[in-house]
């Protein structure tokens, strides 16, 4: 997989005066079903989150409060988007190392993936994962 397959994802957006509202199908506004939802929160000022790749797993991370960087690289190119409106999320496909740092004060990052969690589909050590990449294990 290629790190240009990632891409924002802009979701539906109802303005009000009571505040907005956004929502999000699976399948519709997602590019896949969307088989488990988890959020990260409180996380402290310098800390990092991610470190790790998938070898089947989707996923869209969203910013539902706040602001943080997702540092994405697919072994040979490396990318960095920062997110920080509720209504976009970042699309990351198999194969992608992500990391995520800079949060701000109370922010909550919301993750969509596409299947249940199976740590056996992950990547924890990066020379594992460039090892993945080198011998092409991420092609469809």
């Amino acid at each position: 997989m290629k790190l240009s397959e990632c891409k924002i994802l802009t979701f539906p957006k109802i303005p009000e005066p009571r505040g907005n509202l956004s929502f999000i199908e699976g399948g519709h506004h997602v590019p896949f079903d969307i088989a488990r939802v988890y959020y990260l929160y409180d996380v402290p000022g310098g800390e990092s989150r991610g470190g790790h790749a998938h070898k089947a797993l989707h996923q869209v991370i969203i910013a539902i409060n706040g602001s943080f960087n997702v540092e994405i690289d697919d072994g040979l190119n490396k990318k960095s988007v920062q997110l920080c409106r509720a209504n976009e999320g970042l699309y990351i496909v198999p194969g992608i190392w992500r990391e995520l740092t800079n949060f701000t004060s109370g922010s909550v990052c919301l993750v969509l993936a596409s299947r249940p969690y199976e740590e056996s589909d992950y990547y924890r050590d990066y020379g594992q994962f460039l090892n993945a990449v080198q011998r092409e294990e991420f092609l469809p």
